[in-house]
């Protein structure tokens, strides 16, 4: 056969290959390789035998060469089919010996120094140090290593930042705290035309900055840049892209935007109605506004398109938790917990559920379960205090809630929990401080969501008998919702120590008028109409009397 033979037959395998005619690839690949002996179409017809799921077979061509052990792609691609036939510790043992620090860089450069046959073009390939750190990752994850495999995602990513499926295995799997994908967002190497992937990255992970710094990183990305190969035509610009806007609605949903990131998910999945990551944040932001129709519709949808993923049914659960059906619910979230272990909204999903029937021990295991597979995640632990503060544990509650915190230090949800805790313990000034630290937290504009948080900070306030300040805050509260009866009583019983019987008796009018049966408002407006009429001929009366509510 012709040199010139060979050539058109090595064209025609890399169109098979382009138009998935893999059995065609295969014949043509394995008369080549036969005539030629040589290595890279040896490595071609083994990557033709990969895509057309002969891996068994493939795997016995690359372990025969004798240039395996010593070619980086054949190595990586023998390991590669003993990925698909899940035989983890046979694959490790083929990408064979390496050592990892503690921040994830190579300790062993032993491979660096390995054969590597480059095809051509090296400047639009992924280091193969880098994909090989990211196989022995997905092995070690897939022995439930997952020590192992955050170390070795950390290396994937730091080889080569093109390696986005690290990135993405670190994020999704809660592998790092937010302290800890920041610094490693900072140690990353880019080249300096990729400045746009250090921008989109640092949009892809936890997002508990303020709301300018935050929205000024996607202002980065959707800034339009003119055409130089057609000028004047057109804009290249990320602007509609839909992983950009998808991150966008998450950070939507982390401030109680809710109306807001269902809107711009709603958007999106017109646009691309198979877009999973916009999928989980639209049902999410679905389950807070109690959408049960919209819920009953998508998992109907995902369960027929999807049903062997975690996500399907994970839809299903929250649409059984929003009609307020718990036991259909927990069965769901349970299968897909089942169907993907790493699947971290399944795991809250189903301690939730749980929670919400008050089965305590239940949704405790479900969350140290979570606790243990998510450690960048800090919902497990948050969640872990609320329920031992539902049955009155505050210390434990307490021990919880500061986990979290070294987890997670800028989400304000934890720190209004650790005040709320505070003030059941009768610490009412480290209460104030807690409160307003949630408060100085908030990634946007104080909306409706936090409300109870001013609340309770006025609260104990006036246990400090600081009414004035106690007062400012159950105003600002009233600003944000009129339909909050702890805060109408709040201000009225404010009012009452202060002897301002007529603004008490006015605010216990309003707060009666949302529940007219409230017991507490009930006396303590008989009382202020008592003191009021009183107050004239013994101005010491009403003093007297609201010190022993207080």
């Amino acid at each position: 056969m012709r040199e010139e033979q060979i050539e058109k037959l090595r064209g025609v395998v890399r169109d098979c290959v382009s138009k998935h005619l893999y059995s065609s690839a295969i014949f043509f690949a394995d008369k080549v390789a036969a005539v030629t002996a040589d290595p890279a179409d040896i490595y071609m017809q083994a990557q033709a035998l990969y895509l057309g799921r002969h891996y068994r077979r493939a795997f016995h061509l690359l372990n025969a060469s004798q240039i395996v052990l010593r070619d980086l792609r054949f190595r990586y691609l023998a390991a590669k089919c003993l990925e698909e036939l899940k035989e983890w510790d046979q694959c490790l043992l083929m990408l064979g010996d390496g050592n990892v620090d503690e921040h994830g860089n190579i300790i062993d450069t032993k491979e660096c120094s390995s054969m590597y046959l480059d095809k051509d073009g090296e400047d639009r390939e992924i280091n193969i140090i880098s994909a090989i750190c990211f196989l022995r990752g997905k092995a070690y994850e897939a022995l439930e290593n997952r020590s192992q495999a955050r170390l070795w995602y950390k290396a994937a990513i730091k080889a080569d930042p093109l390696c986005y499926e690290a990135l993405e295995c670190l994020i999704e799997g809660h592998m790092l705290s937010c302290e800890e994908e920041t610094n490693l967002l900072a140690t990353l190497q880019f080249f300096p035309k990729d400045g746009w992937l250090s921008s989109f990255y640092s949009c892809l992970v936890k997002k508990y900055e303020k709301e300018n710094v935050v929205e000024t990183k996607f202002k980065e990305l959707e800034v339009e840049v003119a055409n130089t190969k057609t000028p004047g035509k057109s804009l290249c610009t990320l602007k509609n892209n839909t992983d950009l806007l998808a991150c966008k609605a998450e950070y939507y949903h982390q401030c109680g935007e809710y109306q807001k990131c269902f809107e711009l998910t709603s958007i999106l999945l017109e646009k691309d109605p198979f877009h999973l990551k916009c999928t989980l944040v639209h049902l999410a932001a679905a389950m807070e506004l109690g959408h049960s129709n919209e819920l009953y519709l998508m998992s109907c949808n995902l369960v027929k398109d999807y049903p062997q993923k975690a996500l399907s049914w994970f839809a299903v659960g929250c649409y059984y938790y929003c009609i307020k059906k718990y036991d259909q619910s927990r069965r769901y979230f349970s299968k897909a917990t089942s169907l993907d272990g790493t699947f971290a909204p399944a795991w809250i999903g189903y301690g939730n559920a749980y929670a919400a029937q008050e089965e305590g021990d239940q949704a405790m295991s479900a969350y140290r379960t979570a606790a243990r597979l998510f450690p960048g995640c800090h919902l497990p632990s948050l969640y872990i205090g609320m329920e031992y503060m539902r049955t009155h544990s505050f210390k434990l509650a307490e021990q919880f809630f500061m986990q979290a915190q070294a987890i997670c230090h800028s989400d304000p949800l934890v720190y209004n929990e650790l005040g709320v805790v505070a003030y059941h313990m009768k610490e009412y000034k480290n209460a104030v401080w807690w409160f307003e630290k949630t408060l100085a937290n908030v990634p946007s504009s104080l909306s409706e969501m936090w409300e109870p948080t001013l609340v309770n900070l006025a609260h104990a306030l006036r246990k400090l008998k600081r009414y004035n300040e106690a007062i400012a805050y159950y105003e600002k509260a009233l600003a944000l919702s009129t339909r909050s009866l702890s805060t109408y009583a709040g201000l009225a019983y404010t009012y009452h120590l202060q002897d301002n019987f007529t603004a008490a008796i006015t605010h216990y009018h309003k707060a009666l008028w949302i529940k007219s049966d409230d017991q507490f408002c009930t006396e303590m407006l008989t009382l202020a109409l008592q003191d009021e009429c009183q107050v004239d001929t013994n101005p010491k009366v009403g003093t007297v009397r609201s010190q022993l509510f207080t």
